[in-house]
C-alpha cells in the first residue's frame, strides 16, 4: 500500500487492494495526502515517458477506479473524499473531456461519479429498500456535496452524457440518476433540466417585455429527459435498459404529467409501459425488477381515485402483469435474497393505500406467497434474541416481506382474518418485533397496526397471543428507533381505544407517562402519532381519566400545541378538547385547568380564522362542546371575532363545519333569551333567515353546497336546516319547553 510515487503499477496495485477490502479501504481513505494526488490523477496526472498520451488516459482511468472504490464500504474514506472536494473533481474532469478522450476514460470517469453520488446519496438518506438501519456520521458534509450535484451548473455537466455514443458512459449516469433523485425537489430540477443551448435559444426567440409561461416548451415538465430515456430504452443492452428503467421509475414518481406520456404510445412507437411490461418477462430477473418498478411507478403515479375512469387503460390487466412477475420471483427457492426483497418492496409500492389493488394482492395469492416466505426464514421456538447472528440479507429479506403484509391487510376484514387464521403468521410476527434490525421490528409493528385495525381482532387474537403487549414493550423501549417507535404508537392508539380490551392494562403499565415524554419527540409524525392515542384515550373517557391526562400534559403544553406552527398538530389538539369538553361539568373542569378563559377562548378565535379546513372543523367542535355550558355562553357571546366566524361559517363553509356552528348557534338563542342582541349585530340572525331563504327548492344532498343560480349562503342540507329553523324559533319565539 505505501507508494511514493504515483505510477500506473503503483495505481493498479492500489485498487488491487482495496477491492472489497474495508480495513484496506479505511486505511487508504486516513491519509488525505494520498487520497489528494489520487484525485489530482484524475485531472492533472503525471507525466510519463514512452507512449505519454496513453500512460497518462491508464493512469486517469486507474484513479477513478480507485475513488469508485473508496466511495463505498469506508465511511472514513467517503469523509476523506468529501473533504479534497472528489465530486467536483471529477464533475471537472467530465465537463473538460474533449470528444477525443477515449471510450474507455470517459466510462471509467462516469463510473466513478456515480459510484461516489451513490454513496452520497445514501449517507444522506432515505434508504431505497426499507428502512436504514443506521445515521451515517458523514450526513452534514453528504448533504452539502448532493445539494452541489442537482445545481444546474452540476447538471449541465453530466446530463448531457445520456446522449453519448457509448453504452457504458449512459447506462453509469442512467444509474447515477436512479442512485440519487430520493426527493421531490430533485426530482423536479431533473425534469426541468434542459441542454443549455436549448435554453439559449428558447431565451433569444423571446422579446424582452415577453413573460414565458411555464409548462409552454415542449423540452419543460420532464420533456427532455422523457424522451432521452425512453429513446435509450430501444437499445437491446440489458444492463442500459435496466438502469434506464431505474431511472425513469424514480422520476415518474408521483409525477402524474410525466406518467401519462410514458403510459401512451407515441405515433409509430411502443410506450414506456408496454416496453416496460414486455421487458418484465425477461431472462434477467434483475431486468425484469427494473421493469416491475418502473411499470408500477407510471401506474401509480397517473393521477385519479378509484371512483374515476383509469387513467391507463387496461389497469387490472397491468397490476396482475406486475404481480404474476413478483409472485414468481418471491415464492422462488433458488433465487437470491436481494432479488426476493426487491420483489416484496416493489409488490408493497404497488397496492399501498390502494383498497382495489390490495384486493388483486389476495386475490392472485401474493399474501399466501409472503406469508409462506416469512414463515419459512423466521425461527418458531423462540423470539430471536439480540445477538443472533442471522445474516443481514435474511433480516432485509423478512423486513420486505412483512412491509408487503401490512400493505395489503390494511383495508380488509376477510384478508386480515385470512392472515391470522388461515396463513397462522401471528408468531412470526411476534418474534419478529425482537429482530435486531430496526427495519424488521418497524415493519412487524406495521403489520400490527393494520391487524388491531379489527375490532374483533383487537379483542380476540391481539390479547391471547400477547402480540398487544409485545408491540407495548417496544413503544416502552428507551432509545428504540424512532420510525419503529412511530410505527409501535400507530399501534398503541388502537390499543388505547374506548373497545380494547387492552386499554386499562396499558394505563397501568406507564403508557400515560411515556405518551407524555414522546410528546416532546422532535419528529412531527411520532408527535401526531401521540396526538392520536390521547384522542382515542379521551374519547368518552371518565372525568377522572380526563383529570388524569390533562394533569400529566400540563397547561402549558396544551396551550402550545393549540397554536402550533403545524395545522395537523393544532387539529389533533383542538380534537383531544373537544373530546374533553363533552360536558357541561367537564367544561368547567377545561376551563379550571387551563387558567384565563379569555386566553382559550382567543386561541380558539384563532383557529377558527384558520385557513386549514380541518383545523376550522375541529374548532368549531370545541366551540359547540363549550356553548352547552351556560356558565361560558356570555363569554362567547362578547368576544366579536368568535362570533365574526361563526357567522362565516355559516356562510361559506362546507356542510361538515355548518353542522356544529349551526348547532352552537341554536344553544345560544335558548340559552340566553336576554342576549339576542349581540347575535343580531354579529349578523347571524340575518343569516339565518338568508339560509332558511328557498329552502321547498333545496338539494337533500350532504355534499352538494349550491345549485345553479341559487344565491350564495341559502343553505341545502337538511339537518342545518332544521337547527337554522329552531335557533330563529328560539329568537323570535323564546325558548322552547324541552
Amino acid at each position: 500500500m505505501t507508494v511514493t510515487t504515483v505510477s500506473l503499477p503503483a495505481l493498479k496495485a492500489i485498487k488491487n487492494s482495496v477491492i472489497g477490502n474495508r480495513t484496506a479501504k479505511t486505511a487508504l481513505g486516513l491519509n488525505e495526502a494520498r487520497v489528494a494526488s489520487l484525485i489530482e490523477c484524475i485531472n492533472n496526472p503525471p507525466s510519463t515517458a514512452g507512449d505519454p498520451d496513453r500512460t497518462t488516459t491508464e493512469i486517469r482511468i486507474e484513479a477513478a477506479h480507485i475513488i469508485a472504490s473508496l466511495s463505498y464500504g469506508s465511511p472514513e474514506a467517503l469523509r476523506t473524499l468529501l473533504r479534497l472536494e472528489a465530486l467536483q473533481a471529477l464533475l471537472y474532469a467530465v465537463s473538460s473531456s474533449p470528444s477525443s478522450d477515449p471510450s474507455d476514460l470517459k466510462a471509467a470517469l462516469a463510473r466513478a461519479l456515480r459510484a461516489l453520488a451513490s454513496a452520497i446519496a445514501d449517507a444522506v438518506g432515505p434508504s431505497q429498500w426499507g428502512l436504514s438501519s443506521t445515521i451515517s456520521d458523514v450526513r452534514p458534509e453528504a448533504k452539502v456535496a448532493l445539494e452541489y450535484l442537482f445545481q444546474l451548473e452540476a447538471l449541465d455537466v453530466y446530463m448531457p452524457w445520456l446522449l453519448h455514443p457509448s453504452t457504458q458512459v449512459n447506462t453509469a449516469i442512467a444509474q447515477l440518476l436512479n442512485a440519487t433523485v430520493r426527493n421531490a425537489e430533485y426530482r423536479a430540477r431533473v425534469h426541468e433540466w434542459r441542454p443549455p443551448a436549448d435554453r439559449t435559444r428558447e431565451a433569444k426567440g423571446k422579446r424582452g417585455w415577453e413573460r414565458h409561461e411555464a409548462g409552454t416548451s415542449p423540452t419543460r415538465q420532464g420533456g427532455w429527459i422523457t424522451r432521452t430515456l425512453a429513446a435509450l430504452l430501444e437499445h437491446k443492452d440489458s444492463q442500459l435498459q435496466e438502469a434506464v428503467l431505474l431511472a425513469l421509475a424514480c422520476l415518474v414518481k408521483d409525477n402524474d404529467g410525466m406518467a401519462k406520456r410514458l403510459a401512451k404510445s407515441p405515433p409509430g412507437r411502443e410506450s414506456v409501459l408496454s416496453m416496460s411490461l414486455s421487458l418484465a418477462k425477461s431472462r434477467s430477473t434483475d431486468l425484469q425488477l427494473a421493469a416491475s418498478l418502473c411499470a408500477t411507478n407510471i401506474l401509480r403515479a397517473c393521477g385519479h381515485s378509484i371512483m374515476d375512469s383509469p387513467a391507463v387503460a387496461n389497469e387490472h390487466a397491468t397490476t396482475i402483469t406486475i404481480m404474476h412477475v413478483l409472485n414468481r420471483i418471491i415464492s422462488s427457492e433458488t433465487g437470491n435474497n436481494q432479488a426476493r426483497t426487491k420483489a416484496c418492496f416493489i409488490l408493497y409500492h404497488l397496492v399501498a393505500d390502494n383498497r382495489t389493488f390490495c384486493q388483486l394482492a389476495f386475490e392472485r395469492n401474493s399474501l399466501a406467497q409472503l406469508a409462506h416466505l416469512i414463515n419459512s426464514i423466521t425461527p418458531n421456538e423462540k423470539p430471536v434474541e439480540p445477538e443472533d447472528d442471522e445474516p443481514e440479507s435474511v433480516s432485509r429479506l423478512r423486513e420486505a416481506a412483512l412491509t408487503a403484509v401490512a400493505a395489503i391487510s390494511l383495508f380488509d376484514l376477510d384478508i386480515r382474518t385470512a392472515l391470522m387464521e388461515d396463513l397462522r403468521l401471528l408468531p412470526a410476527i411476534q418474534t419478529s418485533l425482537l429482530n435486531r434490525y430496526a427495519g424488521v421490528r418497524y415493519a412487524a409493528c406495521q403489520c400490527v397496526r393494520a391487524l388491531s385495525r379489527s375490532v374483533s381482532a383487537l379483542r380476540t387474537n391481539i390479547v391471547d397471543t400477547g402480540l398487544g403487549m409485545a408491540v407495548f414493550q417496544v413503544f416502552m423501549k428507551q432509545g428504540e428507533n424512532k420510525q419503529v417507535l412511530y410505527a409501535a404508537s400507530a399501534v398503541v392508539c388502537n390499543m388505547l381505544t374506548d373497545f380494547s380490551p387492552l386499554r386499562k392494562t396499558l394505563l397501568e403499565q406507564g403508557c400515560l407517562s411515556r405518551l407524555v415524554q414522546l410528546l416532546h419527540a422532535d419528529e412531527t409524525e411520532l408527535k401526531l402519532s401521540v396526538l392520536w392515542a390521547f384522542k382515542n384515550l379521551l374519547y368518552k373517557a371518565t372525568s377522572e381519566l380526563k383529570h388524569e391526562v390533562m394533569s400529566a400534559v400540563g397547561r402549558d403544553n396544551f396551550k402550545m400545541l393549540l397554536v402550533d406552527p403545524d395545522a395537523r398538530v393544532q387539529e389533533q389538539a383542538l380534537h383531544i378538547m373537544r373530546h374533553v369538553a363533552d360536558g357541561v361539568e367537564d367544561v368547567e373542569f377545561l376551563f379550571s385547568k387551563m387558567g384565563c378563559g379569555e386566553d382559550l377562548l382567543s386561541k380558539l378565535a384563532q383557529a377558527m380564522e384558520s385557513e386549514n379546513e380541518d383545523v376550522v372543523l375541529q374548532a368549531m367542535f370545541f366551540l359547540a362542546n363549550i356553548a352547552n355550558s351556560p356558565a361560558r355562553q356570555k363569554s362567547i357571546l362578547s368576544h366579536p371575532r368568535i362570533l365574526s366566524k361563526l357567522r362565516g361559517c355559516l356562510v361559506d363553509a362546507k356542510v361538515e363545519i355548518r353542522r356544529p356552528a349551526v348547532s352552537c348557534v341554536a344553544e345560544l338563542a335558548r340559552q340566553n333569551t336576554l342576549h339576542h342582541r349581540e347575535l343580531q349585530e354579529a349578523g347571524i340572525v340575518a343569516t339565518l333567515r338568508h339560509m332558511l331563504e328557498h329552502t321547498t327548492h333545496v338539494s337533500a344532498s350532504p355534499t352538494i353546497r349550491f345549485g345553479a343560480g341559487r344565491p350564495m349562503g341559502v343553505e341545502d342540507d337538511l339537518e342545518v336546516q332544521a337547527k337554522a329553523r329552531q335557533a330563529l324559533d328560539f329568537i323570535e319565539q323564546g325558548p322552547v319547553e324541552t
